[in-house]
């Protein structure tokens, strides 16, 4: 295809697939698209046995990483000690969190004797550090979910020959990753699973296009994008491509709980909430008990990142594997992020048929547009 994203990745079909499981990764890039895998919920120890797990089986193609440094912290480098964040996370928080578990009929007398010190959301040192493992193997892309990708990964990049990509939600954003250095654009829209904006895809692409026009880098579509008709759409508009995360969830390669993939299965594009309560930012997921909980009056207001993933993230860990074992408590309250594309997710396939139906689906949208121009 003719797009400057498959020149410059060296890829056939400018279809990227962020996902956080190594095996869609590399059936995506075998397919002709460009897997991404998502960094932030890996230690670097584990990053590294991902990447040569990737390394031996993706047969050479082109492959990225997608990491979270963001450049708004609640906490800094001198007090993001696991010790030093639990201190800062006020009781009533965890006993709200704990409240809506028991009143689904788990148990969340002790829940918080245990600690979540695994945190997505990486400060600088620790960002450095994933940063370096993610240079080390032969990545075409590295991405930051979350802000201008720190200076160091910018420079590495370039000397490296890697292209840096940055998720946006607004024009202004786009600036200022232009600016910074950045390679390629991910402009995504309020549709999107995981943090996003409040500014819908059809709006965005057209405005971020507009934006930095003649800045020669490139725009993927991102928001809610799972079929090929929508990635032709945001390419009339003016992207270069498109980036997907939610339409892997439910492929067959991924390792969601099947709990959460029958409930993707069966939900409808209303059924997503975009809401502060998951991590202190923007974030959108499956709507269910845990998250119209925390829409209420009663609800506190979430905490700046980090500090609500502290009060969120063991919960839902419970949630999950009582989930998988029956539970129905659980598996009502189970959620997980998804964009509002989920409407049209409807059937399990294999992360190599969801890439040619995406070609397939775009070469028809394609040939409706030339049809619409013959005489």
């Amino acid at each position: 295809m003719k797009s400057s994203i498959c020149d410059l990745l060296d890829i056939e079909f400018p279809l990227i697939a962020f996902s956080h499981c190594r095996d869609v990764v590399v059936e995506v890039s075998k397919a002709g698209g460009f897997g991404v895998l998502g960094a932030a919920r890996y230690t670097a120890e584990s990053l590294e046995v991902e990447l040569n797990w990737i390394d031996e089986n993706i047969q050479g193609k082109p492959y990225g990483v997608d990491l979270i440094a963001p450049t708004s912290m609640a906490v800094t480098e001198e007090n993001d000690s696991p010790e030093e964040i639990r201190k800062r996370v006020p009781q009533g928080h965890k006993d709200f969190a704990s409240g809506i578990l028991e009143r689904h009929g788990i148990d969340a007398a002790d829940i918080y004797s245990e600690h979540y010190d695994r945190s997505s959301f990486l400060t600088k040192g620790k960002a450095d550090n994933i940063i370096d493992v993610a240079f080390s193997h032969p990545i075409k892309l590295i991405a930051n979910a979350l802000g201008v990708p720190p200076t160091y990964m910018i420079d590495i990049a370039r000397q490296n020959g890697v292209a840096t990509a940055a998720l946006i939600g607004t024009c202004e954003h786009a600036i200022k990753q232009v600016e910074a250095g950045v390679d390629i654009l991910v402009a995504s829209g309020t549709e999107a699973g995981g943090h996003c904006g409040d500014v819908s895809t059809m709006v965005l692409i057209p405005e971020v296009c507009s934006a930095v026009e003649g800045s020669g880098v490139p725009i993927l579509a991102a928001g809610g994008i799972v079929t090929g008709r929508q990635m032709a759409a945001c390419m009339a508009m003016g992207a270069s491509g498109a980036w997907t995360g939610s339409v892997w969830l439910t492929s067959a390669e991924s390792d969601l709980t099947p709990v959460l993939k029958e409930k993707m299965l069966r939900a409808s594009s209303r059924e997503t909430v975009r809401s502060r309560s998951r991590t202190g930012k923007h974030s959108r997921q499956l709507r269910s008990p845990w998250t119209e909980a925390w829409e209420t009056e009663a609800a506190p207001e979430p905490l700046p990142m980090p500090l609500q993933s502290q009060v969120t993230e063991i919960p839902l860990a419970k949630v999950s594997k009582l989930a998988e074992v029956g539970h129905d408590g659980a598996k009502q309250l189970a959620t997980s992020w998804v964009g509002q594309g989920v409407g049209l997710m409807r059937n399990t396939q294999s992360s190599k048929a969801i890439v040619y139906e995406f070609m397939q689906d775009y070469l028809k949208a394609s040939e409706r547009l030339s049809f619409s121009l013959e005489e």
